[in-house]
């Protein structure tokens, strides 16, 4: 009777230091969500993004972490599907009680996120350019706003004589409202829009939108297509005997990875507007672009959206270890006015949830990297409302 006595005494005790032990390893780390279309017509840009990510997660936990617990991600699928991503934040955010989520590219699946983000509470970092006209307090803009490439790239090309504009986007809100905030920036310096084409998000077929250009007589074109679509448009437009010299394209979702995937024969003269590039000479960015690509591959390209989620991850970093807390509310007020050196050069959080931050013109050359031809003076401070396109908004 003794032993058995002891034995259940044992068992009691080895299932406490179990229990305990269990409890320890749970609160050591910290989760997070990483959110990004790793299937689909988006997942030629967003795997990637969701690698910088978790290289900088890696780095931290190599580092002992945040405030003592490592992060430990959790990451989902968006599938290039709007529904798909409003369905993951709800688990990541109800399911996984994650701290804080990193994702989206297009502003279709961030809009389709925004309500399940507002309803629980939680915060998500977004890491790509915009159309502005939101601000949240339950969401992070690192991308640009209209006046941090859009823009920038409208003046460029008038700078240099390109006055008759072509607009070539997908179709949806990302493309549509910038295209409107452009046009109404078009007419107000005295260009001409030439024309104004949409297709369905991963649309390959573009001989009727080439027609048009033709008909239009454009002097450049100014490119919102996203995803794996800029692959056969610019193939059906050297296809129609277009080049760089007789018809010059900018985009604003072309980067060093698509340049890659389309070919950057295709591209080589071809320009682009944004935050970052590969290219860009800093100690800083030198830095991560050989963490990168020891991890991913020695021929990796790196890209804007790729830098901003790595930055990501280091903002919620420094905003936690500011407010001694991992509570989204916490981190959302303490995040504001937080600056550093990143491989985009100097950031800094304004109040309203998005970076000031440098803006640069590239143009593609060998092997698809940007030689940056063109640059802001300084950072630019950012504004989520045109003023033209929406008069008398600002972010609450």
């Amino acid at each position: 009777m003794s032993n058995i006595i002891h034995a259940r005494s044992a068992r009691l005790i080895f299932l406490s230091l179990g229990l305990l032990c269990g409890s320890a390893v749970a609160q050591s780390t910290v989760k997070v969500g990483v959110l990004h279309s790793l299937t689909g017509t988006m997942s030629i840009s967003e795997i990637t993004v969701a690698n910088a990510a978790q290289l900088a997660v890696d780095e931290i936990n190599a580092k002992g972490g945040v405030l003592g617990k490592k992060i430990e991600v959790v990451k989902e699928d968006g599938a290039s599907d709007w529904p798909t991503f409003a369905t993951k934040a709800e688990k990541l955010l109800t399911q996984d009680k994650v701290a804080t989520v990193f994702g989206g590219w297009t502003s279709a699946s961030r809009k389709a996120m925004l309500p399940v983000f507002e309803k629980q509470g939680g915060l998500l970092f977004y890491p790509v350019q915009f159309e502005g006209n939101e601000c949240s307090p339950n969401i992070i803009y690192t991308g640009a706003q209209p006046n941090q490439q859009a823009l920038p790239a409208l003046e460029w090309a008038l700078s240099k004589g390109y006055k008759n504009i072509f607009l070539l986007g997908s179709d949806y809100v990302y493309p549509r409202t910038a295209n409107l905030i452009l046009k109404k920036h078009i007419t107000d310096m005295k260009a001409t829009l030439a024309g104004e084409e949409y297709v369905a998000l991963g649309g390959t077929e573009f001989s009727s939108v080439i027609n048009k250009i033709k008909a239009a007589k454009p002097q450049v074109i100014i490119n919102t297509l996203n995803g794996d679509s800029n692959v056969s448009f610019f193939k059906q437009y050297q296809a129609a005997g277009y080049t760089a010299a007789s018809l010059p394209v900018i985009s604003f979702s072309i980067a060093e990875q698509e340049a890659q995937s389309i070919g950057p024969a295709l591209l080589t003269g071809q320009y682009a507007t944004w935050n970052y590039f590969q290219s860009l000479p800093s100690a800083a960015n030198k830095k991560f672009v050989t963490a990168y690509q020891a991890k991913f591959g020695k021929n990796a390209a790196i890209t804007d959206p790729m830098a901003h989620a790595y930055m990501d991850v280091y903002l919620w970093k420094a905003a936690v270890e500011k407010a001694k807390s991992f509570e989204p509310a916490a981190v959302r007020k303490a995040i504001v006015g937080i600056s550093m050196d990143s491989p985009l050069g100097k950031i800094t959080v304004d109040a309203n949830g998005s970076l000031t931050q440098a803006v640069y013109t590239g143009i593609s050359g060998a092997g698809g990297q940007f030689k940056v031809i063109s640059q802001s003076k300084g950072v630019v401070a950012p504004q989520p409302y045109d003023k033209l396109a929406f008069p008398g908004k600002t972010c609450p």
